[in-house]
């Protein structure tokens, strides 16, 4: 069996009201200054998050301008902040967006270096500065796994940082934080939490160990996604949704993603489709592409998804890939890139962009080329 690491945060708490926890446990640990990463939607919680932590003693600076996927210049401008107040403790109290901006800042606070230097993997030097991270969506799971993703606006292609230094400290899953989170939105991180599973599954690193958390994960989000989308005060469901969320991060550092999120980065950087939406798009049409090489994989997914009755894996494989599709659809996500005014046109030039996200094409199931790239973009059209 090949070797696997999986680094974890060293606290890790789940469960509705846990904000609280957050803030008790920073008041022991002694954290005075605490610098809060958030966004404008979600102002109520972290004035609720500040108060604890002021009524403790301590000090709070919010900078809350994320409020898109991330590029360059938005997380220079918080470093900015960040290291004007000089913190000893950061906080990422959001989305994914959040979360992904507040480990980059902990980890590069006094680094005079651009962080164009840490794209790729395991190029970080290090992280002196404590990071907490709170997120208030069930998609990403980066408050358990060491990647953060940023927009280069000269490239039009989104870039990641991957190192062990980005795992967070502590961790607090509150699904009561979701609560709020519109049914679109519910939607789209939703499916890119499953994504991340089906992903890990099917991988060419794919490990027996990771395995487990991903079928987990996908038979958490399959059976509560749609009760979360229609009722977001469902606590069940967003409690699931949440746990698979956490699930899916969990795969992203030993094994990470492949195809499907290679091809749905030029989607974000050049035509600004959200992260979640684009990998539903395209799922589907990956997992078609990798069926000769993931037969047995995609077999186990769709047990995963409550599919019985169907004799061979081919068979169960074929009727996983049709439950995707189906799926993708009853939470009311587009299906087709035509929906976001992409043409035949843009295949081309897509299929190059998404041949420069190596880091996570080498680990997809079957090797997909440019001819091969361009094919699966006209697929979703």
């Amino acid at each position: 069996m090949k070797t696997i690491v999986i680094n974890q945060p060293r606290r890790f708490v789940f469960g509705n009201g846990c904000l609280e926890n957050s803030v008790q446990d920073l008041a022991e640990s002694g954290y005075r200054r605490v610098f809060v990463v958030s966004s404008p939607p979600i102002r109520e919680v972290y004035e609720r998050f500040c108060s604890g932590v002021e009524q403790s003693g301590g000090k709070c600076k919010v900078f809350d301008a994320i409020d898109r996927e991330p590029d360059i210049a938005m997380f220079e401008a918080t470093l900015a902040a960040a290291e004007s107040f000089q913190p000893d403790a950061v906080v990422g109290l959001g989305g994914g967006s959040v979360l992904d901006v507040s480990k980059l800042v902990a980890a590069m606070i006094g680094n005079p270096e651009s962080v164009k230097s840490f794209f790729g993997i395991g190029f970080l030097p290090g992280r002196e500065i404590p990071l907490i991270c709170l997120p208030t969506t069930a998609g990403t799971g980066s408050e358990v796994s060491p990647n953060a993703i940023l927009l280069d606006e000269a490239e039009a292609l989104k870039k990641g940082v991957v190192s062990p230094h980005l795992m967070p400290d502590r961790a607090y899953i509150d699904p009561e934080l979701t609560w709020s989170v519109p049914p679109a939105v519910t939607a789209a991180t939703g499916v890119d939490a499953m994504t991340h599973c089906i992903e890990a599954l099917a991988n060419q690193h794919a490990h027996s160990l990771i395995d487990n958390y991903a079928l987990i994960g996908i038979e958490h989000i399959a059976r509560s996604l749609e009760a979360a989308i229609a009722d977001g005060k469902d606590e069940k469901a967003r409690s699931d949704v949440a746990l698979g969320s956490v699930y899916g991060g969990i795969c992203l550092g030993p094994v990470n993603t492949g195809g499907v999120h290679a091809l749905s980065y030029p989607l974000g950087g050049e035509f600004h489709i959200a992260h979640g939406v684009s990998n539903a798009i395209l799922l589907p049409h990956v997992l078609r592409f990798n069926l000769p090489n993931a037969v047995e994989s995609y077999a186990r997914m769709a047990r995963a998804f409550g599919i019985s009755g169907k004799g061979s894996d081919v068979a169960y494989a074929e009727a996983g890939i049709e439950w995707v599709e189906a799926f993708v659809r009853r939470c009311g996500i587009p299906q087709h890139l035509a929906e976001f005014n992409i043409e035949e046109g843009h295949v081309a030039h897509l299929a190059r962009e998404a041949m420069k996200v190596t880091r996570l094409l080498v680990n997809n199931p079957r090797e997909i080329t440019m001819a091969d790239a361009e094919s699966i973009y006209r697929a979703a059209l």
